[in-house]
């Protein structure tokens, strides 16, 4: 016979095993691609139901002997397609396992887990069997066995509600169970058909493992779907979030007589743990109040709102800031829950030319003074808020003069990291506010921040909230 006849005939002889196979690879590589675009988290299951589908679909083409017939009848081909369907005969456990170890929790996950390593040695154990001696079967009795043990387990699980209420992450299973059952059927009976003789299509085992990857690849959808939606609705509460702590932030900085206010206010995240506030008496004395929660994200705005409330029934006492730390440590300390709040408060009055600081465990007051063109760092500090209510706040009373720049700010500004772990510091801090005297308060943030981006990695998000409130004395 020709050797055109030839492939011709081989074709038409494997043609289900082709098409089979064929189906399960583009299973596999749509299941790739759909993790591929989605990118977040829950996605992990498309690849290894991809990882499985391949594995079976490899398993259905290699033993084709039109493949080789097409390969010009290679020999190494032959030898490459033969070594493929050995491991993918031996492998396919290992991502069904991985597939629904997604599904599954507890001490079910540990057994799957099991399976998983007794499943390796096999195939160790046979791909080895196979490259020495070139028998293909010597330890399939036992892959089949872990396959048969993990397949009836889930189908039990799968099939009485308590067990899947215990180990399933499921709310809802139905079309899983169905197709497991079917699955299971078919598997079972192959499994137990073959070594008595008989012999079962292989168009029957293909339609068997489609009916199970259809079935999850409906729940992984299914599943996938919901936490996109779970993920949407959380985006919408964090925008709702952040919309409500800019709320509790000063609109804009008070007219005052004699001052110039600059804040800046950047969280890392939607919502952020920093905070500050003015305590304005009248035009011509005011209170700067800027705190940091330690941690990120929703647990440390939820404290920066306690903050905003606190704040406010400490304004009667403004003017003492000894006494506006011991009443705000007191009011949040019994609402921290452990975690920990930095805050500093700058009094000025510039009726009777003078200003008091005080801290809880703060950056440092940096004040900048145009008559000489000296720039110091004032520190005043008690115990952070949430260490000890009973803290005592000393306080450092600072002579004003026009000209004079106060900088409050979090530590956001100076802690950022550049990509060999060095951090901003205060010294790039001081630098920049040497260099741009002549700027005004906003412009001068404007600057911090550009350089404070630059110095991290251009890959790199911002680490830390930044707050930063310039005051000029004019």
């Amino acid at each position: 016979m020709a050797p055109a006849n030839e492939i011709a005939s081989a074709f038409r002889g494997d043609i289900i095993d082709i098409i089979s196979g064929t189906f399960f690879v583009v299973i596999a590589l749509l299941a790739f691609a759909i993790a591929a675009i989605r990118r977040r988290g829950g996605v992990s299951i498309m690849v290894w139901l991809g990882l499985w589908s391949a594995s079976f679909g490899l398993n259905e083409l290699t033993p084709s002997a039109s493949l080789a017939k097409a390969a010009a009848l290679s020999l190494s081909f032959q030898a490459f397609c033969s070594i493929v369907n050995v491991a993918t005969s031996y492998l396919t456990i290992v991502p069904a396992a991985f597939v629904f170890l997604k599904l599954t929790l507890g001490t079910f996950r540990r057994y799957l887990r099991l399976l998983v390593a007794l499943d390796i040695a096999v195939a160790v154990a046979g791909i080895g069997s196979f490259l020495l001696t070139g028998s293909r079967h010597t330890f399939i009795v036992y892959n089949q066995l872990l396959a048969d043990a993990g397949l009836l387990t889930m189908i039990v699980v799968l099939s009485v509600p308590s067990l899947s209420r215990r180990f399933m992450v499921l709310g809802h299973h139905r079309v899983l169970t169905i197709g497991s059952l079917i699955f299971g059927a078919e598997a079972l009976w192959s499994n137990i058909a073959s070594p008595l003789g008989y012999e079962v299509p292989n168009l029957a085992n293909s339609l068997g493992f489609a009916v199970l990857l259809l079935s999850l690849a409906y729940v992984a959808l299914d599943m996938i779907i919901g936490n996109e939606r779970r993920l949407f609705a959380i985006d919408n509460e964090l925008e709702i979030a952040r919309q409500l702590q800019f709320s509790i932030l000063p609109a804009s900085a008070p007219e005052l007589r004699n001052l110039r206010v600059a804040a800046t206010y950047q969280p890392m995240t939607a919502v952020a743990g920093d905070f500050y506030d003015f305590l304005p008496i009248d035009d011509r004395r005011v209170g700067f109040l800027v705190a940091d929660v330690s941690g990120h994200g929703v647990p440390a705005a939820l404290i920066a709102s306690m903050i905003k409330v606190a704040a406010q029934s400490v304004n009667g006492f403004a003017s003492d800031p000894a006494e506006v730390m011991h009443r705000l440590g007191g009011i949040l300390s019994t609402h921290l829950r452990g975690q920990l709040v930095s805050a500093a408060y700058l009094w000025i009055d510039t009726a009777a030319h003078c200003a008091r600081y005080s801290a809880a465990g703060h950056p440092p007051l940096l004040r900048w003074r145009s008559t000489d063109g000296s720039l110091a760092r004032i520190e005043s500090n008690g115990l952070l808020f949430g260490v000890r209510s009973t803290a005592e706040y000393p306080v450092c009373d600072i002579p004003l003069a026009p000209g004079d720049r106060f900088f409050l700010c979090t530590d956001g500004v100076t802690e950022p990291e550049n990509a060999a772990g060095e951090p901003f510091g205060d010294h790039r801090f001081e630098h920049i506010v040497r260099q741009n005297q002549a700027l005004s308060g906003s412009e001068l943030s404007t600057r911090l921040l550009t350089e404070i981006r630059a110095w991290q990695p251009p890959s790199q998000s911002q680490q830390d909230d930044i707050t930063l409130v310039v005051i000029d004395v004019v």
